[in-house]
């Protein structure tokens, strides 16, 4: 028999349709319009980020096969790289529209956002002095003129490109020639990007540190002789892959160390300029800078590094932004008493930013302190910058247990901070096991091991589908599982023994373990939904997940609808999948949430003929997360709990304000129907608050 004709969406294209979604916040007037503003750097920063890792990755493949269409899901590599930079470029002029947009409504809440040009003679006064007293003594300035070599930009910085003008008559009658002479100066980014400027008829002010800097050009190069000059800005985005040395003297960390430190060096693939500079100077850069065809070349506004906006002031208007929620406590458990005990007779589910993280940092630090204690072991994949996780358990090293921390020295982005901790885990005693090349540990676990007289040993721990980080834990949506299963942590137990021993490959009953289990363990539980709907029992998959990339589960879910069986899923991100086609995807159904908080959760439910199975798991069901990462899913076995997970994912689905509608369309348009208005992140904080009633 034939294989189908599936249809997919590029994985590329599904994340710049997952940005867009996230510019439409920014657009959204019942979005607060500081959050507005915060969201519009949220879309920089993801857009820094895509070019960084997936642009740079398209663009490797172009580099070794034009065509490379294996590797990029059926579409040449060439083309892809065109339909990046075009996307980009619309949704960048988008930005820039919403931004002005913004601008003006600002002004209603008499807050001004201004330029050098439109500076009164007190504020232009109030600039000049903290040009001096605080910009200036932090400035890099080069001069290109001089320089043999042409300056490594740094990834993350921005510049203002300088041009003075030195006006010259060759003869009276000739005509006047110009000399030109070029500067870069580095915005600092030890200093806020927004300066706020003293009230004025009780009017709020505030100006870009960029136009602080154009406002005092004079003061910077006034040994210069010119006529005119002018400053526009440029950044570059480097290639992230982080490239590994194959030298056997040299440990882990100190490998991952230095490629940290290539990466700062590493190629451009997109270079951004302010689309009002000169020819002249804009060759200049290119040539000087090394930007070749391939890079996404991109004519922006004024402004760049608008991921700054996340941190614009609110000047102290907190009806300007979303409120802040009090993190609710979990239904009967206590944070006063010892939570070994409560979790030894039942189970117990977080689900943050809605209830209180502190239930993980008591969970650690009373682990630190019990002297029955004596092994813990948790994986790290990123941690906060003052990290009460790893406060807790250097202070279970120093009162003498047995730590053992497995920390993700690759995980993206967070390389050095991560490499910072693993010094001080390692200066306070803990064990320290790390991944190996080409397997990154991504799961999120930790299980204790605790030893009385009465008991023997007995095991307590956690699982999570997010990072251990109270920091994201505020903004973040993650369901964790704390639990004294013995089934379950023993086999916890087996993925660190895993982790020290790569080539032990151990079995599972409860757990799905990449990268061993996770592709058949689910492809067993689409097809007995399969078989459910051929026997006329109830059937149907409800998943939750941040991306959905992998075609071999995609494939796997067209046939389960072609068999009848019905398909809801909620993907915040990628999503290659297209639903609602005829033939091939008329079952599934699909919608992206994006609001307040990031939906992070990774849920899986299945009908099973009438008696659910629920999963939580760190893995998404992308090829990387299936193939090559150690990811661990639990099932959830007590009945109050399952039932939560369910009507948790009811009230997500059942979301038909922030909703988007994945379609064959592509055009994230709002679910909409006339039933009652339920905006879920809103919903849900309401659902657990009525649960302590």
């Amino acid at each position: 028999m034939a294989t189908p004709k599936y249809a997919y969406i590029n994985r590329e294209i599904s994340w710049l349709q997952f940005n867009e979604r996230v510019l439409q916040e920014s657009a959204d007037k019942r979005v607060p319009i500081i959050d507005r503003i915060r969201f519009l750097g949220i879309f920089s920063n993801n857009l820094d980020e895509f070019f960084r890792v997936r642009y740079a990755t398209v663009k490797r493949v172009v580099d070794n096969d034009p065509t490379g269409k294996e590797m990029l899901g059926g579409t040449p590599a060439t083309e892809l790289l065109a339909m990046i930079t075009k996307i980009t470029i619309d949704a960048q002029s988008k930005s820039l529209k919403i931004l002005k947009d913004i601008t003006e409504e600002l002004k209603s809440h008499n807050i001004y956002l201004i330029n050098e040009t439109e500076l009164s003679e007190n504020q232009s006064a109030f600039v000049t002095d903290y040009f001096l007293s605080k910009v200036n003594p932090e400035l890099i300035t080069i001069d290109l003129n001089t320089v043999e070599d042409f300056p490594m930009l740094k990834e993350s910085a921005a510049y203002l490109a300088v041009r003075l003008v030195k006006n010259k008559s060759r003869s009276r009658l000739s005509r006047r020639s110009q000399e030109v002479h070029y500067a870069l100066i580095e915005i600092p980014s030890s200093l806020n990007r927004f300066v706020v400027l003293p009230l004025e008829n009780e009017k709020n002010y505030v100006m870009m540190l960029d136009d602080v800097i154009r406002h005092c050009l004079d003061r910077i190069f006034f040994m210069f002789d010119y006529d005119q000059a002018e400053a526009h800005m440029i950044k570059i985005t480097r290639d992230a892959e982080l490239d590994i040395d194959d030298d056997l003297e040299k440990s882990f960390l100190e490998k991952i160390s230095t490629s940290v430190s290539n990466r700062k060096i590493s190629d451009p693939v997109r270079f951004v300029y302010d689309k009002r500079i000169k020819l002249d100077t804009l060759t200049f850069l290119k040539e000087k800078i090394g930007i070749e065809d391939t890079d996404s070349v991109i004519p922006g506004g004024r402004y760049h590094n608008r991921r700054d906006y996340m941190s614009f002031p609110n000047f102290g208007r907190s009806e300007l932004q979303y409120d802040k929620i009090d993190p609710l406590p979990v239904p009967n458990f206590e944070l006063e008493v010892s939570v070994f005990d409560q979790i030894r007779t039942r189970d117990y589910m977080l689900y943050t930013p809605y209830q209180n993280y502190a239930y993980v940092i008591r969970f650690l630090k009373e682990a630190a302190l019990d002297p029955k204690v004596k092994e813990i072991k948790i994986t790290i994949y990123r941690l906060a910058n003052n990290s009460q996780v790893a406060a807790a358990l250097i202070n279970a090293a120093k009162n003498g247990k047995d730590v053992t921390v497995q920390i993700e020295l690759q995980a993206r982005f967070d390389e050095e901070s991560n490499i910072n901790y693993a010094s001080k885990f390692k200066e306070a005693g803990i064990r320290l096991v790390f991944g190996i090349r080409g397997l990154k540990v991504h799961s999120k676990i930790c299980v204790i091991t605790r030893e009385t007289a009465s008991k023997g040993l007995e095991y307590f721990g956690f699982i999570s589908t997010g990072n251990f980080n109270e920091s994201t834990a505020r903004i973040y949506t993650d369901h964790t599982l704390f639990t004294a299963h013995k089934g379950i942590l023993s086999e916890v137990h087996k993925v660190f023994d895993f982790l020290e021993t790569t080539y032990k490959v151990r079995k599972y009953k409860h757990l799905i373990v990449s990268p061993h289990y996770t592709e058949s363990t689910f492809t067993r539980l689409i097809q007995q939904e399969i078989v459910n709907a051929k026997a006329g029992k109830e059937a149907y998959i409800r998943i939750k997940m941040n991306s959905f990339t992998s075609y071999k589960m995609i494939d796997k879910l067209y046939k389960a609808s072609n068999e009848g069986v019905k398909v809801d899923l909620i993907i915040r991100g990628i999503n290659c999948l297209v639903p609602g086609v005829k033939g091939m995807s008329e079952n599934i159904r699909a919608i992206s949430i994006v609001d307040k908080f990031l939906e992070h959760t990774r849920m899986f439910i299945f009908a099973n003929g009438g008696d659910p199975k629920v999963f939580i798991s760190s893995a998404d069901w992308m090829t990387r997360n299936i193939e090559n990462r150690v990811e661990v899913g639990v099932p959830i076995y007590q009945d109050n709990l399952k039932q939560e997970l369910i009507e948790v994912y009811d009230l997500c689905w059942n979301d038909n304000q922030k909703a988007r509608v994945f379609s064959a369309k592509q055009d994230n348009a709002y679910k909409k129907n006339k039933k009652e208005a339920i905006r879920s992140q809103f919903a849900l904080y309401d659902y657990f608050k009525s649960k302590l009633d």
